[in-house]
């Protein structure tokens, strides 16, 4: 019976070579025999399928003949995953259609290198930065001093002797990379990698530099300033391009990510862009009113307590809170008021609330 190669991969029959690469893609990632959701099975059907639809000639004749005319040059076969792997290490060889193995398992399998060559790119580094809830909430200038890899400062992390010019890479050709092919089961597969030589440049130095050794990268300590900007949060990150290690002779650096740790305040406590802090007030306050001094983030301030003031009972003192990180002006703060009832009052306390009470 035929097979419907175009259901095993889930496409339609109008499908453009484009959707049924990338649905071999999907099925191949899905099903591979090495993930936890693997099924060796249906992995081979799903490339069975794709050697025959992502052939335009056996495409046609599939679509004109059915399945029948391609089964002795199928993946089936009684194939298993370990013939298929051998294949794919150029332990076998089988005719057909070319495919980029790069393209189609480079996501899947880490392998197929860099695209198009460029520039090899240093690591990401990470520093933490601790801060004073003050100064998260107003910003500040940190000195931070880093020991990492940076670009030769004799050579400017070229590699190459200052003056003494580069070559073209014999590796590589000058192109920064190196393509090899494998015959697979699928065909001819191709992969593309940075030349290791000259560092995906297609250039290597004519002589080395004497300070590096032709490396391009010393490691040394390193002082910079890092702006916090006013109102960042605790956990955020701040990254700066470029700060990061230097990989070596032609590449460029990776980025320094700063992260902000805030310590907590003993007064205030931080909700998004409002500050929030509490006050005592006596039972007469409460009552009759008064004006109490608050702490801000400002020093201190002056607060009106109205008659009638009842216990946690909030107030909004505007434009005292964190200044917003995008954008203009600022939060509020908000004063919480707590009346403080003597658990043992006095007796002369007790006969004026007593006389207060029959006056209510």
């Amino acid at each position: 019976m035929s097979k419907d190669y175009y259901k095993t991969l889930g496409v339609e029959k109008s499908a453009t070579q484009a959707e049924i690469k990338k649905a071999f893609r999907k099925k191949a990632h899905k099903f591979h025999p090495d993930k936890e959701s693997g099924d060796e099975a249906k992995f081979k059907e799903v490339n069975e399928a794709y050697q025959i639809l992502g052939d335009e000639q056996k495409r046609q004749q599939y679509d004109q003949f059915g399945s029948d005319f391609a089964q002795q040059g199928g993946f089936g076969g009684g194939m298993n995953w370990n013939d298929f792997m051998n294949a794919t290490r150029g332990q076998g060889g089988f005719g057909g259609f070319n495919v980029d193995l790069g393209d189609i398992f480079g996501d899947m399998f880490g392998f197929g290198g860099r695209r198009g060559g460029g520039q090899t790119r240093g690591r990401d580094i990470q520093v933490d930065v601790e801060l004073a809830f003050e100064e998260a909430v107003f910003g500040i200038d940190k000195e931070l001093n880093i020991t990492k890899g940076n670009a030769c400062s004799v050579c400017d992390g070229s590699g190459a002797e200052p003056g003494a010019g580069t070559d073209t890479c014999n590796d590589c050709g000058g192109q920064g990379q190196v393509r090899t092919v494998q015959r697979t089961i699928l065909g001819a597969m191709q992969s593309v990698r940075p030349c290791a030589a000259c560092n995906a440049t297609g250039q290597v130095p004519k002589v080395k530099c004497n300070h590096c050794g032709g490396v391009g990268v010393e490691n040394k300590n390193t002082e910079m300033t890092v702006k916090i900007p006013a109102g960042i949060h605790n956990g955020a990150s701040i990254r700066l391009t470029g700060k990061g290690e230097h990989p070596g002779a032609g590449g460029v650096a990776g980025d320094l990510y700063v992260v902000v740790h805030v310590r907590p305040s003993e007064e205030f406590t931080r909700d998004g862009d409002s500050i929030l802090s509490e006050a005592t007030i006596t039972y007469p306050q409460a009552v009759l009113g008064d004006t109490i001094d608050i702490d801000t983030l400002e020093g201190e301030k002056q607060l009106i307590i109205p008659p009638g003031t009842q216990s946690h009972q909030q107030f909004r003192l505007k434009g005292l809170g964190v200044p917003h990180l995008r954008g203009s002006g600022r939060g509020h703060q908000y004063v919480k008021v707590m009346v403080d009832v003597p658990k043992k009052p006095s007796k002369k306390v007790k006969k004026l609330l007593e006389e207060l009470n029959n006056q209510l």
